[in-house]
Formats: structure tokens, sequence, C-alpha cells
């Protein structure tokens, strides 16, 4: 029996090509994905899966010994090639059809994965859909077919995406906006053109400094992973020098969108949640917005001055496209840059993301800088997230809780562990999939954050 466990995560498959997989996976994870989804038609009419990848070298086998799979067990693809993961979720909502987008987002170049989906963008993780997959991998019982194979087609959908994103977010009467975009050299340098520039349809008011945006998914420049800042360094220069509006980096799938200031300063997750939140609640007064715990308190404050109503959910696209179902949800952002739209299938998207960014200032006065509208979302001070390896993650937790408990603090134990105090509270939980503790802290003020995290990171090692 084969152990996949390093290769399928909770929300996707991911791992080293070729060392941990390659196409002969690939072609038994499209059989069992068919499996999985039951749409097969007894009548002889097969049903239909969409496929696309991204700038990876490794993709293109990838996706053809996948499309394999999925044909072999009597299913149609209909393969649109290149594009970002929010590409890939606009392709199954519009053809209301599962999809698998060839990926590995953020991570090197040697890397490459499948994120899964149901008809209309669904997520498939690991209660969802992906152990079942898992499980079939492992003890090598793939079911066999004898029917009918399905066909492969391809169509081109990207022109159909720029045209839905422009509607949903309208930028034609923006005042004139100087905009830096570092892609990355990721799929950003595919979507950017066609959504935000002139090469599918009209120009918008934006004049566009193009960083990286050839596709390359070796990352010849810098790794495609704007959470880390030192990714960020060549966006900040360039947007002081030019004297741009705005920045705006992709990570290498472009489902995530960091926004940089006129001043070079990194605008943070939840500040741009805010943001979108109180634009998306305008458009829908008393709506449900979504955000994981990890974001800061001012999105549930600002979210009720709106007149909306928080909801907080685990961190993870699958809990909080789940509770975004349940509660019909306009909105949902994540502290890592994730941006969810009821609109969108309520799947996540950095291209409208980065579109609300410039949306919301391109409405403003010319005197109005990015750092101006912020100002009154920027309440508490956070530590972004502190990664601390350790030998047993349960005991130290266990240890931190104990303290806490002593101390009569107010402990939330939704997502590993909150714990709450005067003016400050901080999370630490769990990797999913390395021997790490993650700590994000937040307090009124700096002093105070530090004096906090100091704490806590003294009981990690200690």
């Amino acid at each position: 029996m084969r152990d996949l466990s390093a290769l399928i995560k909770a929300y996707d498959i991911r791992g080293v090509v070729p060392d941990q997989w390659g196409p002969d996976l690939a072609r038994e994870v499209g059989t069992a994905f068919v499996e999985v989804l039951g749409i097969r038609s007894i009548d002889g009419g097969a049903g239909q899966i969409v496929v696309g990848h991204d700038m990876r070298p490794t993709g293109p086998d990838l996706v053809a010994a996948f499309i394999d799979g999925v044909t072999a067990a009597g299913v149609d693809v209909v393969n649109i090639g290149l594009c970002s993961t929010d590409g890939l979720y606009f392709a199954s909502g519009r053809l209301d059809i599962p999809g698998a987008m060839f990926t590995a987002s953020h991570n090197p170049a040697e890397y490459n994965g499948i994120k899964l989906c149901r008809a209309g963008a669904a997520p498939v993780g690991q209660d969802s859909g992906l152990s079942q997959i898992r499980e079939m991998l492992e003890t090598e019982n793939l079911p066999t077919y004898s029917g009918t194979t399905g066909s492969a087609s391809t169509q081109d959908m990207l022109a159909a995406y720029a045209q839905y994103l422009r509607e949903l977010v309208p930028l034609e009467n923006s005042r004139n906006l100087k905009v830096v975009i570092d892609t990355g050299n990721g799929m950003g340098g595919f979507t950017v053109p066609a959504v935000l520039g002139d090469d599918i349809l009209p120009a918008l008011p934006l004049e566009i400094d193009a960083m990286y945006f050839e596709l390359d998914g070796t990352f010849p420049n810098h790794e495609a992973n704007p959470i880390d800042p030192e990714n960020l360094r060549d966006l900040q220069k360039r947007v002081l020098e030019v004297g741009a509006d705005i920045g705006l980096a992709f990570d290498g799938d472009a489902d995530r969108c960091f926004v940089v200031d006129e001043k070079g300063g990194i605008v943070d997750p939840s500040t741009l949640t805010a943001l979108i939140a109180t634009r998306e609640l305008a458009k829908a007064p008393g709506s449900t917005v979504i955000h994981n715990l990890i974001t800061s308190r001012a999105v549930p404050e600002i979210v009720i001055e709106n007149g909306g109503t928080p909801v907080r959910t685990r961190v993870g696209h699958s809990f909080i496209k789940a509770t975004m179902a349940e509660t019909g949800a306009i909105f949902g952002g994540e502290h890592s840059g994730h941006f969810y739209f009821r609109d969108f299938w309520k799947a996540d998207s950095g291209m409208l993301a980065a579109m609300h960014a410039l949306a919301a200032l391109g409405e403003t006065s010319e005197a109005t800088t990015l750092s101006d509208l912020l100002k009154p979302y920027l309440r508490y001070v956070m530590s972004g997230e502190i990664n601390t390896e350790v030998s047993d993650a349960n005991a130290v937790i266990a240890r931190i809780k104990e303290t806490a408990i002593k101390q009569g603090s107010e402990i939330d134990e939704l997502d590993g562990l909150t714990v709450s105090g005067d003016g400050w509270w901080f999370n630490v939980r769990s990797s999913n999939t390395e021997p790490l503790l993650r700590l994000n802290v937040e307090a009124k003020d700096f002093a105070n954050m530090e004096i906090v995290r100091d704490s806590v990171l003294s009981m990690m090692v200690g």
C-alpha cells in the first residue's frame, strides 16, 4: 500500500515532480476523480470536466496524462490550457462542470499540483472527496470502465473571464491611476493584460508599469509568493521610483493579491478585507461577511459598522467556502491574501480583489492617496505570522493553554488556540504539513503586541 500523505494535502495535491509524482499518478487521479464525482451518464452520454494549467514546465505532460485518465473513464474534457486558478474557477462556474487546475501556487519551480473542484467551483477537500481519491490511489483500487471513452476538446475562456470581471467591478470611470504590477513570472502576466490592459477589451484609465510579466515557471526574478515580504521588495522600490498610486503583486497562480501603497508600504490583507467588505456591503446592505480567525479584529468591527453581519471561521478555503454557502455571505477574506466573492461562485480571485482596490482608489479625488484612503481601517497592530519549529506541537499548545487559564484569559479553540485579553489576542495553531507552530498576535499598539508576542514565543521554546 502506497503512502501519499506527503502529496495529498488538506485542500489539494502538491509535490515535487518527478521525485514525488508525475504523469502516471496524474492519470490515476483523473480516473479516481471521475469515480468520486459520479458524473458518468448511465445512458452512454459522458459528463464533462474542465482542465487548465499554469506556466510550470511540467504542466502540459501532467494535464495530458490526467485527460487520459478522465476520458478512459468515460468522461469528456474541456481543456482551457493556460489559465490562472481563478480563471479555472470561472470556467467551472460558467460551464457548470467540475474542474481541475494544475498548479503549485506559490511553491518553488520543482513543485506542481492539482486543485480540484466540483461543478460551480465548489471546493474539493479532504472531507469532500480528496480523502476518497487518496484511498483509491493508496490501495491501487481504481475502478475499471469498459464503456465508450470520453473525448477531449479545447476552449479559450480568457475573453469571457475578463469581460465577467469587468462587469463585476467596473473601472471605466476611474480617475487616471499609475499602477505598478509585479506578477512574479506567474499567471498574472497572462490575465492582467486581458483584464486590466487592452489586449482583449477597451483600455481602462490605468497606466500599468509591468514587472516580470513573462511566463516562466522557473521564477528567475523572485518566488511568486507575495506573503513573504522579501518578494515584495522589487515592487516597493518600483512604486517609489515611478511615483505610482498603487502597487499590486500576484502569486504564481494569481489567486492571491497583495497591495502596496504609494509610500511603498505593504497593505495588510485584513485591511484589504475591510475595504472590500464595505464596498460589497454598499452593494448588498445587511449581508454576511466571512473572515477567518487570523484576520484583524478591525474586520468584524467595520462589517458591523457598515450594517453587515461578520461570521468567523477556521483558516482554509474549504471552511470559508462552506460557510459562505451556509450563510449566503457576499464576501469572505483571509489573512493570507485570499478573497472570496459570492458573485464569483464563492471562489477566491486575486484579480477581483485587485480591481476592488483600484476601484476604491479610482473613485476618490486626485489628492487622495491610497494610504489616506486606508487610514480608517488601521486600528490595531499585528505581528504577522511567525513560524516556530517544535518537536511536539500538541504539548506546546497545552502548555500555553494552561498558562492562559491560570491568568484568567479568554480561550477559544475553533482553530488551534486563541487567547484574548484586554486589548490583545493571539492564535497559535499547528501547520498541516510541517512540524511548525504558527503564531499571530494583535494588540492596540506596537508595545503591547511585542510584549504578548515575546511572551508566547518564550513558551514555545522554553
